[in-house]
């Protein structure tokens, strides 16, 4: 099933794909996650769907996110920024399992798992026309909010050791603890 995850920045939503593809029975195909924020929209749609060479001025046979995660996972974190025209694309392809790479003629197969991260709250952007209703559906068969840090404070302790043991590990050294101070300092903050 697709999964869709909400969440503000740093909360570990990228961890959460991680574990859901590792623990899948796609776990020995593709996982790749790209981030839709940080390519330009214009160049988003080749990079997701590939081209085929004579498609525009010095295309050339390239294959897409799709098809490099074809039986795996394909995560595609701030898909709230991804352009509208772009989300009725992706929703065709949700909705049949086939593609068209830029200048190609012939859609392609494709099985993949889609894993959308949102730092953003999805049904707000659908009500300011700025994510399709029918992909936010057809994206959200199965919903995991993760909510920030500050309102989950019994997971800091067992944070911190997880810490403590892993510098430990790295720098090769012991670590006597935490002071009282310094977890009253992050509890609070």
């Amino acid at each position: 099933s697709n999964v869709l995850i909400i969440g503000e920045s740093g909360t570990g939503k990228e961890l959460f794909s991680q574990s859901i593809h590792n623990l899948s029975r796609r776990k020995n195909k593709g996982y790749i996650a790209e981030n839709c924020a940080a390519i330009p929209s214009n160049l988003l749609e080749s990079i997701l769907f590939g081209t085929k060479k004579g498609g525009f001025t010095g295309a050339e046979n390239k294959e897409g996110l799709f098809k490099k995660a074809h039986g795996g996972t394909l995560v595609l974190d701030e898909i709230n920024s991804m352009p509208l025209e772009l989300q009725s694309k992706l929703l065709r392809v949700l909705e049949t399992g086939k593609f068209r790479p830029i200048g190609g003629d012939i859609e392609e197969k494709v099985d993949v798992r889609i894993i959308a991260i949102a730092n953003k709250d999805p049904l707000k952007l659908v009500k300011e026309n700025k994510f399709r209703e029918d992909l936010f559906y057809r994206l959200s068969v199965i919903n995991l909010s993760i909510p920030p840090l500050r309102e989950r404070k019994e997971d800091i302790l067992p944070l911190v050791k997880y810490f403590i043991n892993y510098y430990e590990r790295i720098f090769n050294i012991k670590i006597k603890g935490i002071s009282k101070e310094a977890m009253d300092f992050i509890m609070d903050y």
